[in-house]
């Protein structure tokens, strides 16, 4: 059964991983808005199968659909999130994303408690996304990217349903095709990008499974969520007054001490803003994906050495943490909307 589950979260997170590459590309083609629209509809409909799949292999093959689908949400609504906010909101716009999902992963907690079928469970979380699909057909596509695209009236309509009347910046003269390779031509993209790469590897492990907590797992899922609620407000702040870099070294490699240190408890008491954007959130999410998709099997070596998971967990994040330094500063500097602004800066 151990086996069954690491391999169910294997197969999903490999979903994520090319649902990255994939949806991370064609949204910097055809649009934020469309992408989106395809993921809630792909999520709706890949869980409504999965509920209903009358054999492992195929519940595999339909979690595999979901979590690609879980990818084109999350990068295009932080593109039109980011692409539409101001610069000096940013910060507590994104934090407050952030508790959607907070708020999500206790109500996922609630709903597991009473529904304690994962057919009708994984049915349950999967019907939203109908609305979803429904509702994401009145948002505006960026601006931003239409004006890339060079579609200038379409942009300035926009702008105009937004009651934001002008452009900060004139962006028709520029490059408006890039590829992935892009995020590796120039110094100052290639840095970013692997350095992104590295922080983002780090993001899963411990998660992974809760159940080794020796807690009830409906608990221990309440008390996940929980501990994310101060924890944004602290990085709000963090990152309000001391930049998004030194934020994110110190949150990385405080994670990878901790994990670390725990390591010596002794077992018994071990309960980028570019044209590019959504391919370089695509690629550096991809590391993300592919960290989790080894993350369950890093687990599977606590059968032999228990302290090496946990050893392993602590690791990556320091290492990422120290990746992270090489990042440059975004706090109140608006986005950059072409590789050429990256290098000039």
């Amino acid at each position: 059964m151990r086996s069954l589950k690491s391999m169910g979260q294997t197969v999903y997170m490999g979903g994520v991983l090319v649902g990255a590459g994939i949806f991370g590309g064609l949204a910097d083609r055809f649009g934020r808005r469309l992408l989106l629209i395809m993921s809630n509809l792909l999520m709706a409909v890949g869980g409504t199968c999965a509920a209903f799949s009358t054999s492992f292999s195929m519940f595999c093959v339909f979690r595999f659909f979901c979590g690609m689908a879980l990818s084109g949400i999350v990068l295009n609504t932080f593109s039109l999130i980011v692409e539409w906010i101001p610069t000096r909101v940013r910060t507590v716009v994104g934090t407050g994303t952030g508790y959607c999902y907070t708020t999500g992963q206790l109500i996922l907690a609630l709903l597991a408690y009473f529904i304690r079928d994962w057919r009708w469970l994984t049915l349950a979380v999967s019907l939203p996304f109908y609305v979803s699909f429904l509702y994401s057909w009145l948002f505006l596509e960026s601006s931003r990217w239409l004006a890339l695209k060079r579609k200038p009236e379409q942009a300035v309509k926009n702008l105009q349903t937004m009651l934001q009347l002008s452009m900060k910046k004139e962006m028709l003269g520029c490059k408006s095709s890039y590829t992935t390779l892009d995020l590796f031509r120039t110094p100052t993209m290639r840095r970013m990008t692997l350095c992104l790469c590295a922080v983002c590897f780090a993001y899963y492990g411990i998660s992974m499974d809760l159940q080794k907590f020796g807690v009830d797992i409906y608990l221990i899922q309440v008390i996940f969520g929980m501990v994310d609620i101060p924890a944004k407000v602290v990085i709000t702040v963090s990152m309000s007054y001391f930049g998004r870099r030194p934020s994110q070294c110190a949150g990385l490699i405080f994670a990878g001490v901790t994990i670390m240190s725990n390591v010596l408890v002794p077992y018994e008491l071990q309960t980028l803003r570019t044209s590019l954007a959504v391919s370089g959130l695509g690629w550096v999410s991809m590391m993300a994906r592919l960290g989790a998709m080894v993350a369950p099997m890093v687990l599977l070596l606590g059968e032999y050495v228990t302290w090496l998971p946990g050893f392993i967990y602590g690791l990556v994040p320091v290492l990422s943490g120290v990746a992270a330094f090489f990042l440059p500063e975004t706090l109140n500097i608006p986005l950059p909307d072409t590789i050429e602004d990256v290098e000039e800066r």
